[in-house]
């Protein structure tokens, strides 16, 4: 039985410095959903995989264990008190394999990756660690929060969309599964329905799960994606931890020269900016659950956020250098979550039971040959409903943020300019915007800069 609360309380937690310790089934309880929702959700942490193999040369056996070992570092956010679904930075994912693509496959790829993760675990520990990860949350102007955002949205519903996309490999399953998910997740006539009827309340409560189902049945359907073979022998996969030293480690391959270390230092600062977008999409979505549930009182920390962040890239560049990096948010399952808990204290106790149930799933999950294998062909297809619901929250969560016109059309502006230019144009274009256009003598983008 979990610790109980008090009304209005934060949910009890070992103090532990800056860090909150709750540990599941003592401090919070197991929640079904999300259980039963992570175990086909783990589709899109699968959706690394390819990414690995494609660009680092990989097997799928060493990747797939770079999976389990990234994500049972994602179950030490909820762990020391991060009360958000962590994941990876995704709209960054296509500047770091251009990055990465200018150094030859093999050794030579694996230690730029090393040298730029190690540089961004260190970004996310000197920001939580002075503090300046806070201060920059209260200080950025709101257009610029917005503008990020909206740069984060643009570049996930782009990036599907494009020549080459995902959208056109496999359109059928893509719109059908990216339908049902919005209208889960988005819809208002949904959540009457739901009010109404019992069966449809119970659908509701899973999330993107419903979804993703509908993408395995249609997929084979359409033609568009195998039909999944469930394999029965082995049920779980222990990573190799000799083999994965030997072959991508620092300490079995070498660490990389300095030079590579200084050129990465562009790419680490754009891949930080592009994080700090979801330490903004972090806060508004929690300020937002919170608004609504006075039952519990959450602490979101962004300095926490980035201390926890910077440990799992440091960790993962020693032991298994990860291409899409280690984000501080899975935006789209943060908001099903986040729109669970919504719904009182029946529906979920604790906003960490959401999240860490989830998260301690998706690592179980990971490592059961069955689910895997079952989920295996519908990668693509998951990771690319993943990304069209972040872009929809981003983009909502944008323009309620904005407070003036003067807000929207700079947020506009540089959101354009981040998902076409990069998220360095793009913070440059919306600090020289808000500069010239502020009413404010003393602009707070200013206190920034000095």
């Amino acid at each position: 039985m979990a610790l109980k609360r008090e009304h209005g309380q934060e949910h009890p937690y070992i103090p532990a410095g800056i860090f909150k310790i709750r540990l599941p089934f003592v401090h919070y309880r197991w929640e079904r959903s999300e259980a039963l929702q992570a175990i086909l959700m783990c589709a899109t942490c699968l959706g690394a995989i390819p990414i690995l193999t494609e660009n680092l040369g990989l097997s799928f056996d060493i990747a797939w264990s770079m999976v389990i070992i990234n994500g049972f570092l994602y179950c030490i956010h909820a762990l020391l008190g991060d009360p958000v679904v962590p994941g990876w930075i995704t709209p960054s994912i296509p500047l770091t394999i251009a990055y990465l693509s200018k150094f030859a496959i093999g050794t030579e790829r694996i230690h730029a990756l090393i040298a730029l993760q190690l540089i961004v675990g260190l970004i996310f520990i000197i920001m939580g660690t002075t503090g300046i990860a806070g201060k920059m949350m209260k200080i950025v102007p709101n257009s610029i929060k917005a503008g990020i955002l909206l740069g984060a949205g643009f570049s996930a519903i782009i990036g599907e969309f494009k020549i080459g996309g995902r959208f056109e490999l496999y359109p059928i399953s893509v719109t059908i599964g990216s339908a049902f998910a919005f209208y889960l997740l988005f819809s208002e006539k949904f959540r009457q329905l739901r009010k109404k009827n019992r069966f449809f309340n119970s659908i509701g409560k899973y999330g993107m799960l419903p979804a993703i189902i509908v993408s395995i049945i249609i997929g084979p359907i359409a033609k568009e994606l195998p039909i999944p073979e469930i394999e029965i022998g082995s049920i779980i996969h222990i990573p190799n931890f000799s083999t994965i030293i030997k072959t991508i480690s620092p300490f079995g391959i070498g660490f990389p020269e300095a030079k590579l270390f200084i050129s990465a230092i562009p790419m680490a600062i754009m891949a930080y900016i592009i994080a700090f977008g979801d330490f903004v999409t972090s806060e508004a979505l929690i300020n937002e659950a919170d608004e609504i549930r006075k039952d519990e009182k959450i602490d979101f920390n962004s300095n926490r956020s980035n201390l926890i962040s910077g440990f799992r890239n440091i960790i993962m560049a020693l032991i298994a250098p990860y291409v899409p990096l280690c984000g501080p948010l899975w935006a789209a399952v943060t908001a099903a979550v986040s729109q669970r808990y919504k719904e009182g204290r029946e529906a979920m106790d604790s906003i960490f039971g959401g999240v860490g149930t989830f998260r301690w799933m998706t690592f179980i999950s990971v490592t059961l040959v069955p689910i895997v294998s079952l989920v295996q062909p519908v990668l693509p297809v998951a990771l690319s409903l993943t990304l069209l619901v972040q872009g929809y929250i981003c983009t909502r969560l944008a323009m309620d943020i904005c407070d003036t016109d003067l807000d929207k059309g700079i947020s506009g502006v540089m959101g354009a300019v981040l998902a076409t230019r990069g998220a360095a144009w793009g913070l440059a274009i919306g600090i020289i915007l808000h500069l010239i256009l502020s009413n404010s003598k003393k602009s707070e983008v200013n206190k920034v800069i000095n």
